[in-house]
């Protein structure tokens, strides 16, 4: 009798078959860019800790083209895992009622951005004041 081998589907580049799956890569993609962003910032609180002259360095490392243009990078992989994040909260938070109705996904959605509008301009408010 002979054997035969099973059928293995490849899983190369399985990924870009479903533009979700693309989606999905896309934004968990993002996630290593915000790692990477928390580092720096954490390497910022550190020189600030060891004082003046030190954090002085990290802010004229920061002001270097390339950081510039890892900032920008950043702030893009942000705005969109943001985007995506609001998208499949309503999937993946448990069901909201108000009085007998329940919330809408795109209410919610709205209410998030609503929240991030809010967050961003009092934050915006209190570095301009100098209140930080």
């Amino acid at each position: 009798m002979t054997r035969r081998k099973p059928y293995v589907r490849s899983m190369d580049r399985w990924w870009l078959r479903n533009s979700f799956f693309t989606r999905y890569m896309i934004r968990e993609a993002t996630s290593v860019f915000l790692g990477l962003y928390t580092i720096v910032l954490l390497i910022g609180l550190v020189a600030l800790s060891l004082g003046e002259a030190s954090y002085e360095r990290w802010l004229a490392t920061m002001a270097h083209p390339a950081f510039i243009g890892f900032h920008i990078v950043v702030l893009a992989a942000a705005c969109y895992h943001t985007y995506t994040w609001f998208g499949v909260s309503p999937k993946a938070m448990p069901s909201v009622r108000i009085g007998n109705a329940p919330l809408t996904p795109a209410l919610i959605i709205r209410g998030q951005y609503l929240a991030l509008a809010i967050i961003t301009l009092v934050v915006l408010v209190a570095v301009a004041s100098g209140e930080t």
